[in-house]
């Protein structure tokens, strides 16, 4: 066989190959695609999907659903039972099938099993090591990106290991030993060791070319930096001014208002309906204009679409604010727009005195105001529980709590976390902790009827139930130093002596300003604060318990660990 056919080219019209602008052969497919290493190409026609050599003839008598183009000796190909490799003769690599395959890339191929789940096998089909991921990459110089179930990313060597051990939120394989790499904060490049290479972060980053990168802020504008982040040329100046970003920044006030005002009055839940109608029939009461300039708004916030007959609709992002939505954000936009934005015109209150500016707003603490009137408790509530719903979904997948026989959630709400560890850990046995007002609105699910319970109590006092793990999940944010403390004391003599604290934050980080506007929040809201990790771990060991580790979630929050000693 010679090697013309690395001279081939692909008709335009797909339907076989050319050699010097005329057909290499008679044979004509339904498809035809490139010629690979060693020389063979994939092709379609009614017969199915298979391999030809250069003179268009068929390799082996077997076809597919789809083939694929050969990579290190190896094709994958796709077949009514599932997925495989053959080599060139047509022969099977292995006997196993999956629900698909990638290509090999220096001796290695990912594949996905039929439960979702990824991992790699080598050169005879067998898996490299025995941890499955939510997806795998190809490796690059032994080195491959891994994604757990969280959706956090690594890189791991080709036996499985861990390069580094660092997990960001995206990750690129490594070019010339540096990765580009996403943290909440943005692009970036790390080195092998997966340290950042600079402080600075970006929309978007283009690996090493001979030392230099080129970027886009997030101002939208375009440069080149070198290795240490320094910018070295401007290709594109901003695409808003600096003046302009913060100019919208001050009036983020506009958007929380627009939205909490859409909510009491339903607009989204009375969509689809035609602009004309806002004001009449679907929302009476509006002074004659406000409907539609309402509904304006609400299309430029990206909440509602017109079509070109204007009648309006809720879009994805705006289906969130209607009460139907499983994760409904109606209430909390409510608590935004009402007592959270009157409490923060008080922060210069707070920020002088310490404390709360909520009590000088409402004439009660923050806690006891919600739980002053039943309707305020109950909104308060549904709005926190979809943030639990949400937040915690992936926390099982990030923490094993199957070694336990007994979790505590204290101030665990209406209980979504709870119910999220409990499906996820089918041994596992729970309570919820809460005050009794919060405890007659919660309600158990019935496939966890058997193993779930809900106990009233104050997180101040004596908890009435003991267990063998622990979870204060958002709870120490709300409070100062010494109420969490307090908490922290009751929550260690509700666990025997190595038993397991799991303490659900986020770490302020202030280098970084990483939680630092909701910091001020919690100040303004109830006086409690965000703390830094070194903060944690002296509240933990004052209440007798000794930090075992961090783990990030694929929320904002982390979850420290810790032992009762």
């Amino acid at each position: 066989m010679t090697d013309q056919w690395r001279k081939y080219a692909i008709s335009g019209d797909s339907t076989h190959h050319l050699l010097n602008g005329e057909p290499a052969y008679v044979a004509r497919f339904h498809e035809a695609l490139k010629f690979h290493e060693p020389g063979l190409a994939p092709v379609i026609d009614d017969s199915g999907a298979f391999h030809i050599t250069p003179d268009g003839l068929p390799a082996y008598g077997s076809r597919y659903v789809r083939t694929f183009g050969f990579y290190d000796g190896r094709a994958a190909v796709q077949s009514e039972e599932g997925w495989f490799h053959i080599l060139p003769d047509g022969d099977p690599l292995y006997e196993g099938r999956f629900a698909w395959c990638g290509n090999f890339q220096e001796g290695r191929c990912p594949v996905r099993q039929d439960d979702g789940l990824y991992f790699h096998i080598d050169p005879d089909g067998s898996p490299l090591y025995g941890e499955r991921y939510s997806y795998a990459g190809d490796f690059r110089d032994g080195i491959a990106v891994v994604q757990r179930c969280d959706g956090m990313h690594t890189h791991i060597d080709t036996t499985g290991v861990q390069v580094h051990g660092r997990w960001f939120t995206d990750l690129d394989v490594f070019h010339k030993g540096f990765a580009r790499a996403c943290d909440p904060d943005g692009w970036h490049h790390v080195n092998m060791c997966g340290e950042p290479l600079y402080s600075r972060r970006f929309k978007h980053v283009e690996p090493f070319y001979n030392r230099q990168a080129r970027v886009e802020e997030f101002s939208g504008a375009l440069s080149v930096i070198d290795e240490s982040g320094r910018t070295l040329l401007e290709l594109r100046r901003p695409v808003q001014s600096e003046m302009e970003i913060l100019s919208g920044e001050m009036v983020g006030l506009w958007r929380t208002q627009v939205i909490r005002a859409a909510v009491e009055l339903g607009v989204l839940e009375t969509l689809p309906a035609p602009v004309a109608e806002l004001e009449t029939g679907v929302l009476p009461g509006l002074a004659p204009g406000t409907g539609r300039r309402l509904a304006s708004a609400l299309v430029e916030l990206g909440l509602v679409s017109v079509d070109s007959v204007g009648v309006c609709r809720p879009t994805d992002r705006g289906r969130y604010l209607t009460r139907s939505h499983p994760l409904s954000l109606a209430d909390a936009a409510l608590h935004w727009g009402k007592e959270s934005y009157a409490a923060w015109s008080g922060i210069m209150e707070a920020l002088q005195t310490g404390e709360s500016s909520f009590p000088a707003k409402s004439g009660a603490s923050f806690f006891e105001w919600v739980g002053g009137e039943p309707d305020r408790l109950e909104s308060y509530q549904r709005a926190m529980a979809t943030y639990a719903r949400h937040d915690y979904a992936s926390l099982s997948d990030v923490v094993d709590f199957s070694n336990h026989e007994s979790v505590l959630d204290a101030g665990g709400g209406m209980g979504e976390l709870a119910f999220a560890l409990l499906r996820s850990c089918p041994g596992l046995t729970g309570t919820v902790l809460d005050m009794p007002e919060v405890v007659e609105l919660a309600s158990i699910p019935n496939d966890l009827n058997e193993r779930c319970r809900f106990v009233g109590g104050d997180l101040f006092q004596k908890w009435p139930v003991r267990s063998d793990a622990v979870i204060l999940a958002r709870v120490l944010h709300d409070w100062p130093d010494a109420d969490a403390l307090r908490i922290l004391k009751r929550a260690r003599e509700a666990v025997d002596r190595n038993g397991t604290l799991y303490v659900v934050e986020m770490l302020l980080d202030e280098g970084k300003g990483t939680g630092s506007l909701l910091d001020l929040h919690m100040l303004v809201m109830t006086g409690g604060r965000e703390r830094a990790l070194e903060q944690f771990a002296d509240l933990l060991t004052n209440a007798g318990f000794e930090m075992i580790d961090v783990l990030p979630t694929a929320s904002v929050s982390s979850v420290i660990r810790a032992r009762a000693v």
